[in-house]
């Protein structure tokens, strides 16, 4: 009897959340004819929202350059060149993408990645996530993301700081959430003394919100580290650049 693949719930899930969407690039000669293993891999079923499409060149060669430029890639050229060579000379990447609706449990997310670890586990080298702007060498997926067994929603997000123009205060903001059909996180204003409680919140509020809930608009928060009252509202849209998702501007 085939064992059982456990399910990835969503305790605190509530409708009205917005559809999730993954995105990954698999680089990588993949050997597609290899059967996926149900049981090995964690995956029940392939996702039938999913789409799989492979891209090699010659003819496909301004897709697989197309996700290696721009500052992303510039940092990873510098600072792991072995790495960014082996995929630079790759001549075929495998490209996952699907929407999924306001899902109630995360299986969705479970397949899809029980399905790029098989692939690195038959030709694949690398995984581009442009969701978190990061890129993943195989044995660091296996570890933080497949080893893990579970959704481990901090390991599918990102949270990103800059200094604001004054110099003196921060903005902290996430990506990733539309993984999960929900907003990312924006704090414009953080003071240094702020900035733990600040990420202790993005935290809260990614674990929240990937487990189902939501964040309703003019919810009014209180930290401890923060001596001032703090109020969400949604804004953005699914187009802006800074988190390719709508967010929840915190202020």
């Amino acid at each position: 009897m085939p064992l059982a693949i456990s399910p990835w719930t969503r305790p605190h899930y509530e409708a009205g959340g917005g559809s999730a969407f993954l995105f990954y690039v698999v680089y990588g000669n993949i050997d597609h004819t290899v059967p996926l293993s149900a049981t090995k891999y964690r995956v029940e079923e392939m996702p039938p929202d999913l789409e799989v499409m492979t891209y090699r060149s010659p003819e496909h060669i301004e897709t697989l350059r197309s996700f290696q430029e721009g500052y992303l890639w510039d940092e990873v050229a510098k600072n792991h060149p072995s790495f960014s060579d082996r995929i630079a000379s790759q001549t075929s990447c495998t490209i996952l993408r699907g929407e999924f609706g306001d899902c109630p449990t995360l299986d969705y997310l479970r397949d899809t990645v029980g399905l790029i670890t098989h692939m690195l586990d038959h030709g694949g080298i690398a995984v581009y996530d442009p969701q978190m702007f990061h890129w993943w060498t195989p044995d660091e997926w296996r570890e933080k993301i497949f080893d893990q067994a579970a959704p481990v929603p901090l390991h599918h997000t990102v949270i990103l700081t800059s200094q604001n123009a004054d110099g003196t205060t921060e903005w902290i903001h996430t990506r990733g959430m539309r993984k999960f059909g929900r907003p990312d996180l924006s704090i414009p204003e953080v003071y240094p003394a702020w900035r733990t409680g600040a990420i202790d919140l993005c935290h809260r509020f990614i674990s929240l919100q990937a487990f189902g809930g939501l964040v309703p608009e003019g919810q009014q928060v209180r930290l401890n580290t923060i001596p001032r009252e703090l109020f969400c509202h949604h804004q953005g849209s699914l187009d802006d650049p800074d988190f390719n998702n709508i967010h929840i501007s915190i202020h």
